[in-house]
């Protein structure tokens, strides 16, 4: 049982009780146990407490799948801090609009990875007394790198821990109570602007409680992570779950088809989340049969339309016993699954029924509207969104439009909102419109999505230039790579005289969908 365990760090602390010597986190040559984790922890908390952190700081981590992400958040948490998880695809800007919005005191940032440094992206975007408040910044080793002055390498955590006695990170951690901030994690609104969502640890622990007991996830269990620990599907439906049933965290920085049926093979992988793309590129693999994937147990998809051939052949072909989807929100994390016991028109079909602690319904214009004890606490620094999002009865309005069948089992049909998903990333037009705005030559844009068959969608973005002036769309795809997450950035760039509009002035995008521009 999970439920007498409130906040992360006495999850931590069950954990290494009860599963002690079994391995915790699988990446690469590291092993770590349960107990070995609990130490590393508590090791990190204290360099941190040594550095100034105190209860309640933000700290970001920015970094990938690796398990000093794992520490690092636990760490902070243990420390009696507020993680902010960046994604990595994030610019140099894009990071520090959130650094700065949180407060951030501490960063945890990878070294040189995939060619970038993202530390020296940040600098480069801050202007003079913008990085000011961040008094501790920690370099994750990735590729080799040369030091940096006034960064803290990952190896010199131990040596600033001892300053602190082992006790009095004990004490913070015993200190944090359910109701705590744990995280704050940004999705970006419609109106353009990211918006940060603010949850306890108990609703932090209660996502991943529900995601475990629908999964039936055991201390059997090997848990391959390809979905990023900056994305609630890697933390909260991810490495924690793991933590609270005693399975085995197996991380993955990079996706890679083989690389992922490789360690699949190597680790006994038994459980493999994903978006359907990861599932039907293995399925599709055309040396699939030269690894051995028999110790796949169940698959778990989700954030775009599940075929249900895919559902079928991921059973016929693979060793699945069960294949689920689920959905949800930032905002919400998790709030409907399929069961182990779903059939194939049903998993593919539905998003599930809604998960322990959660209640749904459909509302005014068929909007799924949720209610329940992980709903967020709210959005950061913006008590009017907040309002605007979770009514006075503690109904979330979703924005997305569905159905629901006599059993409690929805289908999402449509979006209120005008976001899409690409290759499982939700991409917001207002904010990809913003971003086109600052371009000096064009007067306006509009950015839809438009089906993909490897990414799901992708973004299309109609441009005006102004008048007098010229704008191509190399240009503005240029613009577009220097200042936003590449997953954000339209596919195509369309340069167009005028955009649809109706009587009162609003953009038809359901015209520009349709190709009427």
């Amino acid at each position: 049982m999970t439920s007498d365990v409130n906040t992360t760090p006495a999850a931590l602390a069950r954990a290494a009780r009860e599963f002690g010597d079994a391995e915790a986190i699988a990446d690469g040559e590291v092993r770590i146990s349960y107990s070995d984790l609990l130490d590393r922890v508590r090791t990190t908390a204290r360099a941190l407490i040594a550095r100034g952190i105190e209860p309640g700081d933000r700290i970001a981590i920015w970094s990938p799948n690796t398990y000093h992400w794992v520490i690092a958040a636990l760490a902070a948490h243990y420390a009696g801090a507020v993680i902010v998880p960046i994604n990595t695809r994030y610019t140099g800007s894009e990071t520090l609009d959130l650094i700065v919005r949180t407060k951030a005191a501490g960063l945890f940032v990878v070294g040189p990875f995939l060619g970038t440094d993202r530390f020296a992206e940040l600098a480069r975007a801050a202007a003079p007394g913008d990085l000011d408040g961040l008094h501790t910044v920690i370099r994750i080793p990735f590729d080799a790198a040369d030091p940096i002055e006034g960064v803290i390498d990952w190896s010199e955590l131990d040596a600033l821990a001892e300053s602190v006695p082992a006790e009095q990170a004990d004490a913070r951690a015993q200190a944090i109570g359910p109701d705590d901030l744990a995280d704050i994690l940004f999705t970006s609104g419609t109106t353009g602007k990211s918006k940060g969502v603010m949850t306890a640890h108990r609703q932090t622990l209660g996502v991943a409680r529900a995601w475990g007991e629908c999964a039936e996830v055991s201390a059997a269990d090997r848990y391959l992570i390809i979905n990023p620990f900056f994305h609630t599907f890697g933390y909260k439906a991810g490495f924690l779950v793991c933590i609270l049933n005693g399975a085995t965290i197996v991380p993955m920085a990079i996706f890679d088809v083989p690389k992922v049926m490789a360690k699949i093979a190597e680790e006994k992988i038994s459980i493999l989340p994903g978006a359907p793309t990861i599932h039907q590129s293995i399925l599709d693999f055309p040396t699939r049969d030269d690894y051995d994937l028999s110790s796949l147990r169940v698959a778990i998809t989700g954030a775009a339309a599940v075929p249900v051939t895919l559902v079928e052949r991921l059973q016929s072909e693979l060793s699945y016993d069960a294949v689920l989807t689920a959905y949800g929100q930032t905002e919400a994390v998790v709030v409907t699954m399929c069961r182990t016991d779903d059939d194939p028109v049903t998993v593919s079909t539905t998003s599930g029924r809604a998960v322990p602690g959660m209640e749904v319904r459909i509302g005014d214009h068929g909007e799924i509207l949720v209610r329940g004890d992980n709903i967020m606490l709210g959005y950061l620094d913006d008590a009017e969104a907040t309002a605007a999002t979770i009514d006075k009865d503690g109904w979330l309005h979703t924005g997305d439009v569905g159905v629901m069948d006599e059993r409690g089992y929805i289908d999402i049909t449509d979006r209120l909102k005008d976001m899409y998903i690409s290759g499982g990333f939700n991409v917001y037009p207002a904010e990809v419109e913003n971003a086109l705005a600052r371009i000096d030559a064009v007067a306006e844009s509009a950015v839809i999505g438009v089906p993909d068959e490897r990414m799901g969608e992708v973004g299309r973005a109609y441009v005006v230039a102004k008048p007098g002036r010229t704008i191509t769309a190399e240009e503005v795809l240029a613009y577009c790579k220097e200042h936003l997450a590449n997953f954000k950035i339209p596919r195509s760039v369309l340069v167009v005289g005028s955009l649809p509009r109706n009587p009162s002035g609003k953009v038809l995008k359901n015209d520009l969908r349709e190709g009427k521009s």
